[in-house]
């Protein structure tokens, strides 16, 4: 039977006396996206860099395409793209790939991939004259220039416009269809549920949720409705449907769950129009990715 791309038990990783990860479990399937998510300093990226080699773990285990991350045949079967460094200033972005690409077997073409990414006016540039994004780019391309079995994308799209966003979207989808398995660290709730197969939710250096998109959200809609601050719901609840539930959150926009249809729709209309509201921007939607991982890490700032 073959091994999980990557697999990990217990983990844990200390920084003096503060711990980082926390008996942390994670499995990711070969062949599929598996997206890490979880607010700053929940331990992704240290999750991250010990499956890459980079880090090692104070207890737990740890394997990558079955084999310790330190392993030697690794590094040509494995991408990775760091969130930064690891490229001189002063080499040209053309060079560059194609220096990487010679460490590889049956490289992509590197002219084709920097046309992919928007890069091929800029192949004469020098790393340190290329803006974020352009840098950004050129990581990913170095990540899956070698055909790699399981690539690590450490905050792929971050500091992207929409046009690159997208464009690093399409080469992940067909690296998932080319059998490639992606783990995906990203704080782009979007991206997870576009991209991800499979959504790992980690705080406090544990892992708090996970499953696919779909099963994380639920198959649960919302009304939503924005209106004055400060409303009182007691009596919203009284007339709603049993099993309802309705917030405010943040100020001055409100949340109905529950069985949404037009029992529930005419009811907060009316009662509404009782307080004297208009109900501003109604819509009927499905709970998001960001409501989960807001219900479940907090909304304070840390």
């Amino acid at each position: 039977m073959e091994s999980p791309a990557v697999e990990i038990l217990d983990l844990v990783k200390r920084y003096g006396a503060a711990t980082a990860l926390d008996g942390l479990a994670l499995r990711a399937e070969r062949g599929a996206v598996t997206a890490v998510l979880g607010p700053n300093g929940a331990g992704k990226t240290t999750t991250v860099e010990i499956c890459e080699g980079f880090r090692t773990a104070d207890a737990g285990t740890v394997r990558v395409l079955g084999l310790a991350p330190e392993h030697p045949e690794l590094r040509a079967r494995v991408g990775v793209m760091l969130q930064s460094g690891g490229v001189p200033p002063a080499v040209r972005c053309g060079e560059w790939l194609r220096l990487v690409a010679r460490f590889h077997a049956r490289p992509l073409d590197p002219g084709a991939l920097l046309t992919r990414l928007g890069l091929a006016g800029h192949a004469r540039t020098p790393f340190r004259r290329m803006s974020g994004g352009q840098q950004q780019r050129l990581s990913l391309a170095a990540a899956v220039i070698g055909r790699p079995e399981l690539v690590f994308l450490d905050e792929p799209t971050a500091g992207l416009d929409p046009q690159a966003r997208h464009a690093c979207w399409e080469l992940v989808g067909e690296l998932r269809s080319a059998g490639v398995s992606v783990v995906l660290t990203t704080h782009h709730m979007d991206e997870a549920e576009r991209l991800a197969d499979h959504v790992v939710i980690i705080d406090q250096g544990r892992v708090v949720a996970e499953g696919t998109p779909a099963s994380l959200t639920g198959a649960e809609r919302q009304l939503r409705f924005r209106a004055r601050p400060g409303l009182t719901l007691e009596e919203l609840l009284n007339a709603l449907p049993a099993g309802s539930a309705a917030k405010e959150s943040p100020a001055g926009h409100y949340i109905i769950e529950g069985q949404v249809g037009p029992e529930l729709l005419a009811t907060v209309t009316a009662w509404c129009a009782a307080e004297g509201v208009t109900a501003d921007d109604l819509r009927i939607e499905r709970r998001t990715l960001e409501d989960v991982f807001l219900e479940l890490t907090g909304r304070e700032l840390r």
